[in-house]
């Protein structure tokens, strides 16, 4: 079975400029690059976000889902839910409202996805074919 991966939670500065935003790529970009990479950025303490934000949000979510994997945001600050919103970009990302419950989300769908792979009875086609 495979062994769970890191998830990795990034807090994301409070100004998210077009300077702000290469800085920040720069930091993600080697968790980016894994394999399957599971990206939560929190966005509490983010007071301006402009389209150069926007970008690399959306970047980063083209990337990770390149690689098979994903990135959520959580803890979104008012002044950033409402840039998302008004640039039509929230409903592209699944928004927590704490990192903790954007990290757990990665984990959540493994166990029931085994588990339903254990409990599976084979169908009576299988059964043939396997005979």
């Amino acid at each position: 079975m495979e062994t769970s991966r890191p998830v990795v939670v990034k807090r994301m500065p409070s100004r998210v400029n077009q300077e702000q935003a290469r800085e920040f790529l720069r930091e993600v970009q080697p968790f980016l690059k894994s394999d399957r990479p599971q990206l939560v950025f929190d966005l509490s303490q983010v007071k301006q976000l402009d389209s150069a934000g926007v970008d690399v949000l959306l970047h980063c979510m083209t990337e990770a889902v390149r690689r098979d994997g994903d990135l959520k945001l959580a803890a979104l600050s008012p002044e950033s839910a409402i840039i998302l919103e008004i640039t039509r970009t929230a409903r592209l990302f699944e928004i927590y409202d704490t990192s903790t419950d954007a990290a757990r989300s990665f984990t959540s769908f493994l166990p029931n996805f085994v588990r339903n792979q254990i409990t599976r009875r084979p169908t009576v086609e299988e059964e043939r074919t396997a005979a």
